[in-house]
């Protein structure tokens, strides 16, 4: 198994999740090859819950990252997650169209693997602020 994949898996142990009982881990892969994860982090009041991915980037960025390479999104139930659309938009804020994104598929199941681009075409970006 690819060590990203294998180190969302491991992260998921520390996730919070009293309400829907569904743990996420993510491993951020910098451009030189260091790794930050994340887990999903609930809260009583769903729109402060914080995602396993933006948690990731959060800890990376905060460590003076900018440049990335590839992220691993995994679930307890092996199912293929995704990142939501507001993982998809805050990833496209510091990562190029490029970036690797591996879901999760199972034990004996090939991960599948995406780009951000492919997974969120047309990014809001700051040149469309202007």
């Amino acid at each position: 198994m690819d060590s990203l994949l294998e180190a969302a898996r491991e992260i998921q142990a520390a996730a919070h999740v009293p309400y829907s009982s569904y743990r996420v881990g993510a491993a951020l892969e910098t451009a030189d090859g260091e790794v930050f994860v994340g887990c999903n982090l609930e809260n009583a009041n769903y729109s402060n819950s914080l995602h396993a991915e933006e948690v990731a980037i959060a800890e990376a960025v905060k460590n003076g990252h900018s440049e990335f390479t590839r992220i691993a999104v995994s679930s307890d139930r092996r199912d293929g997650v995704t990142p939501c659309g507001m993982c998809r938009q805050t990833l496209a804020e510091f990562a190029d169209d490029d970036l690797v994104v591996i879901c999760d598929e199972g034990e004996d199941e090939t991960p599948s693997e995406y780009t951000l681009g492919a997974l969120l075409p047309n990014t809001i970006t700051e040149e469309m602020l202007e």
